[in-house]
């Protein structure tokens, strides 16, 4: 009790008596001297001032004050929150991002060895004091293998390496230490023996020729014809036109207004690989043919059962171009096979073949009538080769471009025809007269792979491959019209069809994407673009009779007819 009382006197005590004054310093004296100790110091947490330190949240990003750094560094205090996800200090969505102190050489560097190697220092693991790497990215075993090296480092060599010969003796010129030099080989090879087949298992060219001539020979082809009877009650097949249908199929192409169709009524799924033509039957269009990747050409049905009703086999390679003739009872087909076969629309017969010994890209039929045996192919030999059926023989040549022939159009009541190539060219000529009478050739021009024919016979419509269509015109100057161009698809490349409305008021394209464009010819403004195919839509052609029906093909096999429905039709016209 007499320390306690000598710690905690109050000082009026000490004041009123001087016995216990005089006690308390003997006390003192004897007793080891003990640190006063403050039981109530002055603190108050809701008055800031009489604070001593200030207080930061861990998720503050300003401060407008000096801290001192024990105070930012002291760690947090308090219960943690359960339910709180965001991290300390969170700079992005995700988390917390540090910038590195990384150069652009060393950062080149890594991501050239990760490519070569499959492996990466990661920045976030590097040895300050000496620079390398620690940590690694990627293919970590392969790293810890070649100890981190670099695409600038050099790489232990491996066990299995062939080894190199030695370079020989420099006085030797010749024997078997003659000097080789930075010219000796490696270990194992067989430089200078003999290697291929014996001389006796090659086949010779004559041979070679004679056996593919067989597979292609007339009489090989065949044809299979899908459905129960190939005649009706009547006796008549697929070939005669419907009369059953509320469309005249026998009237005059665009004498109705046309509108842009929108929704798929059916796909027809018959081939095995992408198609590449396809063409509605001359003037009634109720069938449609189609050539494919599959060597295979098969004719559909467009009304009634919609389905396919005949395949021809005739080709060994992939079917690039195919051609009605004017009254659709044979057309034409050219091939990979460098072969041309001219076929018959109903029986599937194959009645005549042609060949130059090149590969035809396109065919055409001369459209005027009393000229339905003579027919033009551009070839890959840069030539334009006019054949007559009747005789089987090649009886002229228009050779004038620089690459292979990609189109050819018959323009002018079909006394010319204008042709364009890969040599980025457009060339006009008169029919049975190898002259070129235009020749249009610009820096700016680009490879035009498709061509399409306005209604009204006026325009030229060039699908270029700097993914726009340019038009020319189809009359004595054929001058480029510089105000119509039609953008915004992806040719990438590919060869994709343009065509036009029965009506001449829209033109339509596909693009490598699998969209189908539909653009206004008067003001070349987009209209509608929607989805079509899963892959490139190379081929489109707008049905002669129908005001809203299209049918397009495309590399994923499939053929699809569009058509905008009544209703839409009707609401369209009351909007208007």
């Amino acid at each position: 009790m007499d320390l306690l009382a000598t710690e905690y006197l109050s000082s009026e005590e000490e004041m009123t008596d001087p016995a216990s004054s005089k006690r308390s310093n003997f006390n003192t004296s004897q007793i080891a001297k003990r640190q006063k100790i403050d039981l109530a110091p002055q603190v108050s947490l809701e008055d800031p001032k009489l604070s001593t330190s200030i207080y930061t949240k861990p998720t503050d990003t300003q401060i407008t004050v000096n801290i001192p750094y024990e105070d930012l560094v002291q760690p947090v205090v308090g219960p943690k929150n359960p339910f709180n996800t965001r991290v300390i200090n969170q700079n992005v969505l995700t988390g917390h991002v540090e910038e590195q102190a990384y150069s652009e050489f060393a950062f080149r560097t890594q991501q050239r060895t990760f490519t070569s190697f499959g492996y990466a220092a990661d920045p976030s693991l590097v040895d300050t004091s000496t620079g390398g790497a620690v940590g690694f990215v990627g293919d970590v075993e392969k790293a810890l293998a070649m100890n981190g090296a670099t695409i600038y480092d050099s790489t232990p060599k491996l066990e299995d390496a062939p080894k190199r010969k030695p370079k020989g003796d420099s006085a030797i010129l010749e024997g078997e230490d003659a000097y080789q030099g930075p010219w000796a080989g490696y270990e194992g090879e067989n430089i200078g023996s003999a290697v291929g087949p014996p001389e006796g298992a090659i086949p010779k060219k004559a041979d070679t020729d004679v056996s593919s001539k067989k597979q292609i020979d007339v009489g090989q082809e065949r044809t299979l014809f899908h459905g129960k009877s190939e005649f009706d009650y009547q006796g008549r097949t697929y070939m005669h036109v419907p009369q059953d249908l509320d469309v005249n199929l026998l009237g005059e192409p665009g004498s109705q207004e046309c509108f842009i169709p929108k929704r798929c009524i059916h796909t027809w799924s018959g081939h095995t690989k992408g198609v590449s033509a396809i063409r509605f039957f001359p003037k009634s269009a109720h069938l449609i043919l189609s050539a494919s990747m599959d060597t295979k050409v098969k004719i559909w049905d467009v009304y009634h059962d919609r389905r396919c009703l005949r395949t021809y086999m005739g080709h060994n390679k992939a079917v690039r171009d195919i051609t009605f003739s004017n009254d659709g009872k044979r057309f034409l087909t050219a091939s990979y096979d460098k072969y041309i076969k001219l076929w018959d629309t109903e029986t599937g017969q194959c009645i005549k073949s042609f060949t130059t010994g090149k590969i035809a890209y396109v065919v055409k039929f001369n459209p005027d009538e009393d000229k339905q045996n003579i027919f033009l192919a551009g070839c890959s030999d840069k030539k334009i080769v006019q054949f007559d059926i009747n005789t089987g023989e090649v009886t002229q040549e228009y050779d004038q471009h620089l690459g292979a022939v990609n189109t050819i159009t018959f323009v002018d009541e079909n006394r010319r025809f204008v042709t364009t190539s890969d040599d980025k060219t457009l060339r006009a000529w008169e029919f049975d007269i190898p002259v070129v009478i235009k020749y249009i050739a610009e820096p700016h021009m680009h490879s035009m792979p498709a061509v399409t024919l306005h209604p009204n016979k006026k325009w030229l419509a060039c699908q270029s491959l700097d993914n726009q269509i340019v038009v020319y015109g189809a009359k004595d100057r054929f001058r480029m019209h510089r105000k119509k161009r039609f953008t915004g698809h992806l040719v990438a490349g590919y060869a994709c069809q343009v065509n036009f409305s029965p009506d001449g008021r829209f033109i339509m394209s596909g693009d490598s994407e699998g969209n189908i464009w539909y653009w206004d010819w008067k003001s070349c403004k987009v209209l509608k673009k929607y989805k079509a195919h899963d892959n490139v839509v190379i081929g489109c052609e707008w049905h002669p009779h129908e005001t809203s029906k299209v049918a397009t093909c495309s590399w994923d096999g499939l053929i699809k007819l569009w058509v905008r429905l009544i209703s839409d039709k009707i609401t369209l016209l009351i909007v208007n």
